[in-house]
């Protein structure tokens, strides 16, 4: 209760204490790490090119901010974007490669290795779509923390009741279970999209992981046959 005998307002939609940067760190060195693994036929250029450029570009965020995600100022903001873009996009050519070389046939004589591409390919796709996810929920990070929109883009179980804990708020582990159960049930499951964008981000998540799923586990079964 607030001091003047109302409901006090949940921690989602005041203005709290910014969120930690490692949890993000941590899971962008995860789909470096992920791209890393790629065989050279599914990158783009040499598969240590992306990885590196990724870890750089953290690397200068966090020696300009290690500790929480404060009030960024324009270019830390557009640096983390790109960050993120460059998971995708670097992803994105990946499966788009995948798919070409399994409509081809790749993958018939090692199917450990197409199975760990893949593996790798739809976990990177996980983390890259959690970003996204927590990058424009409600402004990013910056806003959410500073109680800025009280719209929501994803409507987290959390903020349907007060009877549910008022100081919880949302942070980028919800945002990567958000991204896992739609790569996996193909579909929103606990956590709801409201907005447009946030709609059309999830169906394209879905599409890829399912395309890769889908191929890939057909490819095996045909090769383990």
């Amino acid at each position: 209760m607030s001091s003047d005998g109302r409901p006090a307002l949940p921690a989602w939609r005041r203005t709290t204490a910014d969120e930690r940067r490692w949890p993000v760190a941590l899971a962008i060195l995860a789909a470096a790490g992920f791209q890393l693994s790629l065989p050279d036929d599914v990158v783009l250029g040499s598969r240590w090119l992306m990885p590196l450029v990724e870890v750089a570009v953290l690397a200068v965020l966090v020696v300009a901010n290690p500790g929480r995600f404060e009030r960024e100022p324009g270019w830390r903001r557009t640096t983390s974007l790109a960050l993120t873009a460059l998971v995708s996009v670097a992803n994105g050519a990946a499966v788009v490669r995948l798919v070409r070389h399994l409509l081809e046939g790749w993958g018939a004589d090692d199917p450990g290795t197409l199975l760990a591409t893949g593996g790798a390919i739809w976990a990177t796709n996980v983390i890259g779509f959690a970003l996204w996810y927590w990058q424009f929920d409600r402004g990013g990070p910056s806003a959410r923390a500073r109680g800025d929109r009280t719209v929501p883009d994803f409507l987290f179980p959390q903020m349907q009741s007060r009877d549910i804990d008022p100081e919880w708020e949302p942070t980028f582990v919800d945002y990567l279970y958000v991204s896992f159960t739609n790569a996996t049930a193909f579909s929103p499951t606990d956590t709801m999209p409201l907005s447009r964008w946030a709609k059309l981000t999830m169906l394209v998540q879905s599409a890829v992981s399912l395309a890769v799923v889908a191929l890939v586990v057909a490819r095996a079964v045909n090769v383990l046959r």
